[in-house]
């Protein structure tokens, strides 16, 4: 959580843009959908700006600033017009929060500053500043869920209790926690290129761990984690969904989990 711009003022009727990430866009176009639903019933106006990007942190990871910047650019240009900017990623949120500011001199870090005051990471935009309720909304009935925390969401942003105070409030459910909720999941961006054997290893012993649960569904904030764990469940052929966050809160449960379905 972006502690140091918390006002904790409700966005009623405020412009709100959504950076729907790549992953979003390219693999699991649901999250983006139901961001949508659910910042619109906290009352705000939503727009997905048509010209935003990649924010660039695939290259940013591996040391390639100089492919970074014109990225970053791009992303702070398409997007400070907006009242708050949000994403449905902590990794993605936490690179335009955190890291613009270090990659970025003069004048374009000084931007880069502004919008990374008004950015936020969807759970703690809808649970810190937006106070979303169900507004008469029926409940969202779940099966038993556990909740893996994701490094970038955890780490750079403080996300923790957001994800579950919704899930609580809009779904009445309780998080199942899993051992180890806090530990990677072997993801890590290019690590899990790098670092093959490694990379396998924990997110084997995150999906045993969440299996112990015996949840039903797995769940979080960050794609990139999500796919990671949901692929190894297809490989060894575990009985577990695996769905974003945004996709619970909104009640989305008709489509396939990840790594289900086409």
């Amino acid at each position: 959580m972006n502690k140091q711009h918390l006002d904790n003022t409700p966005p009623k009727g405020l412009r709100v843009s959504l950076f729907v990430t790549c992953l979003a866009d390219l693999f699991r176009p649901s999250v983006a959908f139901a961001s949508i639903k659910l910042l619109e019933q906290a009352g705000c106006e939503v727009t997905v700006p048509l010209q935003q990007t990649c924010c660039g942190q695939p290259t940013y990871n591996t040391g390639d600033y100089e492919s970074t910047i014109p990225l970053a650019r791009q992303v702070i240009e398409t997007l400070e017009p907006a009242d708050y900017v949000v994403a449905p990623s902590g990794s993605c949120a936490g690179m335009i929060c955190h890291h613009y500011p270090r990659l970025l001199e003069g004048e374009w870090r000084d931007r880069a500053l502004q919008l990374a005051a008004k950015t936020f990471e969807l759970t703690t935009f809808l649970s810190d500043i937006a106070h979303i309720k169900l507004n008469g909304r029926v409940p969202v009935k779940l099966p038993t869920v556990t909740y893996h925390d994701s490094c970038a969401g955890l780490r750079e942003l403080g996300i923790k209790d957001q994800p579950r105070k919704l899930l609580k409030e809009l779904c009445d459910t309780q998080v199942t926690e899993l051992q180890q909720t806090e530990v990677c999941c072997g993801f890590g961006g290019t690590f899990c290129v790098k670092m093959p054997e490694i990379s396998g290893k924990m997110v084997s012993d995150k999906l045993n761990n969440a299996l112990a649960t015996n949840a039903k569904i797995l769940a979080g904030g960050d794609l990139g984690c999500l796919l990671n764990i949901a692929g190894r469940a297809t490989r060894q052929g575990e009985n577990i969904e695996v769905r974003h966050v945004a996709e619970l809160l909104c009640g989305d449960l008709d489509g396939p989990a990840i790594g289900e379905g086409k």
